[in-house]
């Protein structure tokens, strides 16, 4: 997959999340969780777009790694979300399974570059 496609599809992935942020529960946790989904989930993008803009290999690896991260931790909002019930559809499913496709791809990228180094 092309940059530009990982660039956009990392970008579609935080618009989603963003809507999906409007249709969860009013109640206090799911605004907790919800709100630390948001973050991760958009920092993915934006931190794929510092990975193309980046000037050396090491801040090419450095911000890969954020994205990992990122990514890492958007899965974990999610299975709480999944796994506590806080809402129950299945955009939530598809969400997941969204984040861990990008999740592995940005693993695998990080670790080809590790074994070309």
């Amino acid at each position: 997959m092309t940059a530009d496609k990982l660039k956009l599809r990392t970008k579609n992935f935080a618009v989603e999340i963003v809507k999906y942020y409007r249709n969860l529960p009013k109640t206090e946790e799911a605004k907790i969780i919800g709100k630390q989904l948001l973050r991760s989930a958009t920092s993915v993008a934006a931190n794929y777009r510092a990975v193309c803009r980046a000037r050396s290999d090491a801040e090419f690896f450095a911000k890969l790694s954020i994205v990992v991260e990122e990514a890492d931790e958007t899965l974990l909002w999610l299975e709480i979300i999944i796994e506590s019930e806080l809402i129950k559809d299945d955009k939530t499913k598809q969400l997941y399974q969204e984040a861990l496709e990008i999740l592995s791809i940005m693993a695998a990228s990080r670790k080809t570059m590790k074994l070309n180094k």
